[in-house]
């Protein structure tokens, strides 16, 4: 209904994933091993926050003692931006300190070290991650998903992404099971290290990466496309 022309649909997945070479590979251990305390994370564009992201965020270190969260825009940020942000956060009762905004980084290699930082990544919505999406579980890092509107994409990217790879009980159909769901898995630290651990392999063994079997499907839909529109006439 939100579109003029007929739309075909993409199966199991709508993109192929190629791990860049820049990311090198990730700890088979989560960091709050190490750390001691659960650190949240999201690399997208802070344009994507919304207010509903930030107190659902908000909520999420509410019911996970001790946690952090690290905030890396996909663009450049300045001060007055970062301190807006932050201030969000504290008018959700998030207090200092528990959320980090990190810059933009110079290299893509440290972009991607940046990873090991991180136990879980949390997507924002109704505005998906898809290539952000990607690079945490290829950097080892589980994303907790909300399952958008029908029929906005972007509101559903990530779903397609997580359940692509095997990982669809990370998609959630309501902010408290997003909440609920965040709080779970950081209080199962041996399924974090499984996940991370097994992850790359994952991501490998799945139709997300499996360039030969999507360009065919791609041609596939062409010629779909070409069959309907030449019976048309």
């Amino acid at each position: 209904a939100l579109h003029s022309v007929r739309l075909l649909r993409l199966d199991p997945v709508f993109l192929c994933y190629s791990g860049p070479p820049e990311a090198p590979e990730p700890d088979p251990s989560p960091p709050c091993l190490t750390a001691g305390h659960i650190t949240f994370g999201s690399f997208n564009n802070i344009m994507k926050l919304s207010p509903s992201v930030v107190a659902t965020w908000s909520r999420i270190l509410a019911a996970v003692p001790g946690s952090r969260l690290m905030i890396k825009s996909s663009s450049p940020i300045d001060q007055t931006a970062t301190d807006g942000l932050l201030a969000r956060f504290a008018a959700q009762g998030v207090a200092p300190g528990r959320v980090q905004c990190v810059p933009k980084s110079r290299m893509l290699a440290d972009h991607y070290r940046l990873y090991g930082q991180i136990d879980i990544a949390l997507d924002p919505f109704p505005y998906n991650g898809t290539t952000t999406t990607c690079e945490a579980l290829w950097m080892g890092v589980p994303v907790v998903a909300l399952m958008g509107v029908a029929g906005r994409h972007a509101a559903r990217v990530s779903a397609s992404l997580l359940r692509a790879v095997g990982l669809g009980d990370l998609v959630v159909a309501d902010l408290d099971e997003y909440v609920a769901i965040a709080a779970r898995l950081a209080a199962d630290r041996d399924a974090l290290a499984r996940l991370r651990s097994g992850m790359r392999a994952r991501l490998l063994g799945s139709p997300l990466m499996d360039a030969r079997t999507t360009a065919r499907g791609l041609e596939d839909t062409y010629r779909e496309a070409l069959r309907a529109r030449s019976a048309a006439r």
